[in-house]
């Protein structure tokens, strides 16, 4: 018999899909102790470390990509999706399940799919601007679609935003008691000096090969204007950045990392941001208000340029092109956003509107939506 509090949670393979249903997951908990939560994903993505980390059972089930276009595993998807609706159809009547929530992704088509055949409500979250294939297919029946962008496509869809992972949440309260506090902490735990205007450079975990070589080529002219900058350039593409700041005046004011795991303390420094546009990090930049400039990735469907729409068009971001972001795009644009009488004026007006667009509360608007269906399911 199914049990009055039991919720599946599918998604995986990504950060941007694992994150939110994390969030998600804990606003559910936060509001009932008692709620069984289970989380469908596969053995391979970042669920199989970043679930079980969260004190959350992992349901495994097959990895089956859609292909976009005719490929070799085309003739093979009939057999392996089936096999993926078989093992989400057991995680639901094994949990109980009476709600079945996805975040999108490949892990999310079966247990949509096997939810409907149980009648059981489907919960859909779409994180991005541009939504995927297996929102697209699920939102055709769902209860319940709740999306981050205002305007994103998708049947009977209803804004809530982004749901923000724990630490970042954290971070948005902790700036709303004491910003100078969060702010010394961070740099403290990055030996960062706080009194200083800092510019954090990103390109995501696997790093961003056009942003680096324009951040460092303007390294310099940044370090002259008395900016500090923390630039993570991603896993093995740091040397690069350290032999272009080799000799350069001020340079123990450019700290150069590969990765952070612990990015909240990053932004709790970061007057200006400078990175990609992914729908996390777009969302998690306007719920804490940081003044950003966004290069959305030049490849894939567009995405990223959506996903920053909104909050450059309040006036909280700038959107530049990949080609082109160089390093006199930088030494034009950037140090008038950190140092001389005007940039903190500029930095507050932005802050102000990239913080009039964010969403500080979606975990619970998402899980609101989830606890109507688990209401009314006899």
């Amino acid at each position: 018999m199914a049990d009055a509090r039991s919720v599946l949670l599918a998604g995986g393979g990504t950060a941007g899909h694992v994150n939110p249903l994390l969030a998600v997951a804990d606003e559910l908990r936060r509001r009932d102790p008692a709620t069984i939560l289970t989380v469908l994903g596969t053995t391979q993505g970042l669920e199989a470390r970043l679930v079980p980390e969260h004190g959350l059972p992992l349901a495994p089930v097959p990895r089956v990509p859609l292909p976009r276009r005719p490929s070799a595993d085309l003739p093979r998807l009939p057999a392996n999706l089936r096999a993926a609706v078989r093992a989400a159809g057991k995680a639901i009547d094994e949990s109980g399940a009476r709600v079945v929530v996805g975040f999108g992704g490949y892990v999310s088509t079966p247990a949509y799919l096997a939810a409907r055949k149980r009648r059981i409500p489907v919960v859909i979250h779409e994180q991005n601007a541009r939504p995927g294939l297996a929102n697209r297919l699920g939102a055709r029946w769902a209860a319940a679609v709740a999306v981050t962008f205002d305007g994103t496509r998708l049947r009977g869809a209803q804004l809530t935003g982004l749901p923000l992972r724990a630490p970042i949440a954290d971070l948005v309260a902790e700036r709303a008691r004491d910003a100078d506090a969060a702010r010394a902490a961070g740099a403290a735990e990055l030996g960062l000096d706080p009194a200083l205007p800092t510019l954090v450079v990103t390109g995501g975990s696997s790093g961003a090969a056009s942003i680096n070589a324009a951040a460092a080529g303007a390294a310099a002219d940044l370090l002259a204007a008395g900016v500090q900058v923390l630039h993570l350039t991603g896993i093995g593409k740091a040397e690069p950045v350290q032999a272009a700041l080799a000799g350069v005046p001020g340079s123990e004011r450019y700290h150069v990392r590969e990765y952070l795991t612990q990015m909240q303390h990053a932004l709790s420094v970061a007057d200006v941001m400078l990175g990609r546009s992914g729908a996390g990090t777009v969302c998690e930049q306007a719920a804490l208000g940081i003044p950003a400039v966004y290069v959305p990735l030049p490849v894939g469907n567009g995405e990223q340029r959506l996903n920053a729409a909104d909050v450059v068009a309040a006036g909280g971001g700038v959107l530049v092109e990949d080609d082109d972001l160089d390093a006199d795009w930088i030494r034009t644009h950037l140090p008038v956003l950190l140092v001389g009488d005007e940039a903190p004026a500029t930095r507050a007006r932005m802050a102000a509107a990239a913080a009039s667009v964010g969403v500080r509360d979606a975990a619970a608007r998402v899980a609101d939506l989830v606890e109507a269906q688990l209401r009314t399911r006899p």
